[in-house]
């Protein structure tokens, strides 16, 4: 499997940096992985970030570049005292850049985190409280996702189509029941939260290679849809 290979190699690259913990989350860890679609998405905690780690990191990640799915690799680093809520060096989309470690992806790593390397996150990782949770999931909705509805050119691109409708989807469960779902429970309740079933099923047919028609106006139905969809959702949990 291209995906373990890629992984040894990833932990091979990093023993030299002495890292404390290396873990997965998102569909890696959640078990909903499609490899060769599916982002493999990590973090890794190493003792310090000086510029020699930093050099060190950037050399460990260009030596993946030949694995077939090294693009889809992202890991931020975070050293043992650090603030999950501040921006931490990323590695994504082939570069190096800042981001912080979400509210979303600390309570996956506690819930089901996958540890391939070292300590668990709740030996490092601070717990998210509900409260944290929910202020970070209303805060996604109303301040990325709703003012990106507003840049039309945006969602013809998959990754706009595909993550606007199913973050939305995971989004309400999340603020109705407080339970975390995968892409896969979100595709199956897309329909029933009013969302356009054609465009639904053409993420179905590309997450998980069903062969079929393309939607031709999936960017004004999956527009037309989240704009209502998520000020109700602000509405009722802001």
């Amino acid at each position: 499997m291209q995906t373990e290979v890629l992984l040894d190699r990833f932990l091979t690259g990093l023993a030299p940096l002495d890292p404390v913990a290396v873990w997965a989350h998102g569909s890696l860890a959640g078990g909903d992985y499609q490899e060769g679609r599916s982002d493999l998405d990590l973090i890794a905690v190493l003792p310090s970030l000086t510029p020699r780690t930093v050099w060190g990191l950037a050399k460990a990640h260009a030596r993946l570049r030949a694995e077939p799915l090294s693009g889809k690799l992202h890991c931020t680093y975070l050293t043992p005292s650090a603030d999950p809520g501040r921006r931490h060096l990323t590695w994504a989309y082939e570069e190096l850049f800042k981001r912080p470690v979400t509210a979303v992806t600390s309570r996956e790593l506690h819930s089901f985190g996958r540890v391939l390397l070292g300590e668990p996150p709740a030996d490092l990782l601070p717990p998210v409280s509900d409260r944290e949770l929910t202020d970070f999931i209303v805060r996604d909705q109303r301040d990325f996702w709703r003012p990106a509805l507003g840049n039309a050119p945006l969602w013809t691109r998959d990754v706009w189509v595909d993550g606007g409708l199913l973050t939305f989807a995971r989004a309400s469960v999340t603020l109705r029941e407080g339970r975390l779902i995968s892409k896969r429970e979100a595709l199956g309740l897309l329909p029933g939260l009013g969302a356009p079933v054609e465009v639904v099923e053409d993420i179905r047919r590309r997450r998980y290679g069903e062969p079929g028609p393309a939607v031709e106006n999936r960017a004004a139905l999956t527009r037309g849809y989240l704009g209502p969809a998520i000020d109700e959702l602000v509405a009722a949990y802001g």
